[in-house]
């Protein structure tokens, strides 16, 4: 059977290749996981996004399974344990910022009647398909990152600036930035 071709980016790791096969790319929709991505791309912020991949399950257990009903309410007692976790990314700011980012997203919700609908409403409801031959040629900013990091950081959003959120945007399947020969181009 022939291999088949993937992305360039997560050659090498299976951890990587697993989460390129399965995940990266594939339209989100749920409020729930939605909220996962968000928070992890904050944690990646000025990290590699496999080191964020190696501590994902250590980071879900952290984070009440990324229930952002809780995660809004963490005290300050809850938020001085997760700094001491040494299975998470130890940032203060990033940690605050979580708490804060929960509070803002129910915000979004009530406001949207989900987040899921105003996230998806920066590219009108579906995924923009880039035309990528390798990997190196997407940019790490669009227009569009652009007006939704200015629009969530009025809404009181941290760690969300634009790379951040093209990041997010790509994992959660908003754009397609699969190599066009990467067997996943065309099943995402």
């Amino acid at each position: 059977m022939a291999k088949k071709h993937k992305c360039g980016w997560c050659l090498g790791d299976p951890l990587y290749e697993t989460y390129h096969d399965n995940e990266w790319g594939v339209p989100v929709y749920d409020d729930e996981t939605i909220f996962e991505f968000l928070i992890l791309e904050t944690f990646q912020a000025g990290l590699s996004w496999i080191t964020i991949l190696r501590k994902r399950e250590n980071f879900k257990v952290a984070f009440d399974y990324f229930d952002y009903k809780k995660i809004a309410q963490y005290n300050q007692a809850k938020i001085d344990n997760l700094i001491l976790d040494p299975g998470i990314i130890r940032n203060k700011l990033k940690i605050n910022a979580t708490v804060t980012n929960a509070q803002a997203f129910m915000k979004v919700q009530e406001e949207f009647g989900s987040f899921s609908k105003y996230i998806w409403g920066f590219v009108d409801g579906k995924p923009i398909k880039n035309n990528l031959k390798n990997y190196k040629e997407a940019k790490p900013t669009t227009a569009i990152s652009d007006a939704l990091s200015k629009d969530l950081k009025k809404r009181g959003f941290k760690f969300v600036g634009s790379t951040v959120m093209y990041a997010h945007m790509q994992a959660t399947g908003m754009v397609n930035d699969h190599e066009m020969s990467c067997f996943r181009y065309h099943e995402v």
